[in-house]
C-alpha cells in the first residue's frame, strides 16, 4: 500500500526543505520509506509522543532536527478509488 504526505502549509514544507543538506537528505530518505511502508518506522527514526502526535528524528553532520507529524486514515469508497 502506498501512503502520501500532505504538509500543514506551504510554509511548513518550505522550512523542512530549507534544512541543512544532510538533514534534508535524511528527511527525503525517511519520508520515502514512510510513503512506502507507513508512518511508523520505529525508533530511532520515529517515536510516538501520544494523542496521535509523532516525531520524525533526523540526524546529520550539521546536527539534529525533529519534525512533528500526525497520521490520518479514511475509508475507501467507490468515489475515492
Amino acid at each position: 500500500m502506498n501512503y502520501s504526505i500532505t504538509y500543514y502549509s506551504a510554509d511548513v514544507q518550505t522550512e523542512i526543505f530549507a534544512l541543512p543538506k544532510t538533514l534534508q537528505a535524511r528527511y527525503i530518505g525517511l519520508s520515502a520509506r514512510m510513503m512506502q511502508h507507513g508512518a511508523n518506522l520505529g525508533e530511532p527514526h520515529t517515536k510516538a509522543l501520544g494523542d496521535g502526535l509523532f516525531e520524525l528524528r533526523l540526524k546529520g553532520s550539521e546536527g539534529i532536527a525533529r519534525i512533528f507529524y500526525c497520521t490520518r486514515s479514511y475509508a475507501l469508497t467507490a468515489e475515492t478509488i
